[in-house]
């Protein structure tokens, strides 16, 4: 069974620091194109590859990304 995984970034928090897009072992994260309330350009899933590996949510400064795993039948 494959794993497939999901982030949920807390998109007015996001200071768009990029550390969790250096620890993805897959390349999943990028940063969105426009800026949340506070002028930053925050985290964002690219494609459908995540594993939900946790890294980011693990090396976030300010917490705010959250994993999910789950096995794919």
């Amino acid at each position: 069974m494959a794993i497939k995984g999901f982030i949920e970034v807390d998109i007015q928090k996001c200071k768009g620091c990029q550390l969790c897009a250096t620890v993805c072992p897959k390349s999943v994260i990028g940063y969105s194109k426009v800026t949340n309330d506070k002028g930053y350009y925050y985290a964002i899933m690219l494609n459908e590859d995540c594993i939900g590996c946790g890294n980011c949510a693990l090396i976030c400064p300010d917490s705010v990304i959250t994993a999910y795993r789950a096995k794919k039948v």
